[in-house]
């Protein structure tokens, strides 16, 4: 039994294919499967339902990969150790982000990652949050920015920063005039919301329970960027809720369009999310701090703010 063996079938596994996996490998299909046919053959067992498409394990297929999983994380420890010794951060770091956060953190802290670690390979995807707890939990990344709490006892959380929720209100609502918003304010506002699977969805939801959503004119329409949201109200009408770091991109005139919420106001968590064997401590470590680097102060209190589940 080798290691590249167990790495075989946790690419299967992964992607429920042996092609999709023998790419991601860096191997020839044929390779690939010669190996865990092998390893098949060394365990008596059979690891994957060849005859199910997406190809799927066995119920003792299951357990092996589970185990190789853990196998594989504590062999990755090795490189650790060795990298925790030397002076420069050096590898691949496989980070997830959900949509709401990554166009106004990521490219800030991408630059200053980039001129401070040369050596540093950032792999970066925008998922929602249920993708990247599973990518996680699999391996397929290192770790993710998104909201917490998870309540995901696999799952470690380092909390980064404390971000407002605020309204963005069209000029023709009656709560224009309004210089705070109450959630009851917007009971008769038709709201515009991000599509099923975004955490945002649910947080804005949990702040507004009985308002109305996307419900105007007989309109429903299914949006993941906050931007299209800012549209929405630009042109149809209604009102949205923003995260705060998203207004540093609005002009002036939308600007007037934001109302912040009484004290206290609602906020959402965001965090350095890891499985919680996770290894490149020296890189998340690095990671984490450049990212509290660009937060405003403010933000990484907690103090005075109602934190929304998701």
């Amino acid at each position: 039994m080798t290691l590249v063996q167990l790495e075989y079938i946790v690419a299967v596994d992964t992607y429920r294919s042996f092609v999709g996996a023998a790419d991601k490998c860096f191997v020839t299909q044929p390779t690939l499967s010669m190996q865990i046919q092998k390893l098949e053959e060394m365990l008596n067992v059979k690891i994957f339902d060849r005859s199910k498409q997406p190809v799927i394990p066995t119920e003792i297929g299951s357990q092996i990969i589970e185990q190789a999983r853990r196998v594989l994380q504590e062999s990755q420890k090795i490189k650790e150790i060795i990298s925790s010794q030397q002076q420069d951060i050096v590898g691949e770091l496989k980070v997830g982000i959900i949509p709401t956060v990554a166009p106004y953190l990521l490219p800030q802290v991408i630059a200053c990652m980039m001129e401070k670690y040369p050596d540093l390979k950032l792999l970066i995807w925008e998922y929602t949050t249920e993708d990247i707890i599973h990518h996680l939990k699999t391996g397929v990344l290192d770790c993710g920015i998104l909201a917490t709490p998870l309540a995901d006892n696999s799952i470690t959380e380092i909390p980064l920063y404390y971000e407002t929720f605020v309204t963005y209100i069209s000029k023709n609502s009656k709560l224009f005039r309004k210089k705070n918003i109450d959630a009851n304010d917007l009971e008769d506002e038709n709201i515009w919301l991000l599509n099923e699977g975004h955490c945002m969805r649910s947080q804005v939801l949990n702040i507004c329970r009985s308002t109305k959503d996307n419900r105007l004119q007989g309109l429903t329409y299914n949006t993941g960027s906050v931007e299209t949201l800012i549209r929405m109200v630009d042109m149809n009408n209604g009102a949205t809720l923003l995260p705060e770091l998203a207004l540093v991109d609005l002009t002036p005139k939308q600007l007037s369009k934001v109302r912040n919420f009484k004290s206290p106001e609602p906020v959402r968590e965001i965090s350095l999310a890891t499985h919680k064997n996770y290894i490149k401590k020296r890189m998340l470590t690095a990671f984490k701090e450049e990212i509290l680097a660009v937060i405003p102060k403010a933000m990484k209190q907690k103090k005075k703010k109602d934190v929304v589940g998701i």
